[in-house]
Order: structure tokens, then sequence, then C-alpha cells
């Protein structure tokens, strides 16, 4: 079984990035410099985003 890529876009990688404070090292060693622990943090992070979101269209 394949890693998935590309789920998340660029531009909302670098922005919670920044909102969690590592964008620094992401821009001084790339993605790969990041330690597991914030990159779990960003996934988290874009999990409660997109439940906010669902919650935000369910009640339109």
């Amino acid at each position: 079984m394949g890693r998935r890529r590309g789920i998340m876009s660029d531009n909302l990688k670098v922005e919670l990035a920044k909102e969690l404070g590592f964008y620094d090292t992401v821009q001084r060693d790339g993605w790969g410099g990041i330690r597991s622990k914030d990159a779990g943090n960003m996934v988290k992070r874009a999990v409660e985003r997109a439940e906010q979101q669902l919650s935000k269209d369910q009640n339109l």
C-alpha cells in the first residue's frame, strides 16, 4: 500500500505551520526538517478545521 500524497494543499500546510510556530524550520530545512510531533499537530489542526467547516455547512 503506497503513501497518499497531496491531501493538503501547500497553502494550507504553510498557513498551519505559521499558526503552529514552526514555519521558520520549514523555510530553513524543508518539510522533512519538522519534528513528528509538529507534523501530527498540523494534521490534528487540519482535521479540526475540516470538522468546523462541516459543522458550518450543515447549519446552513
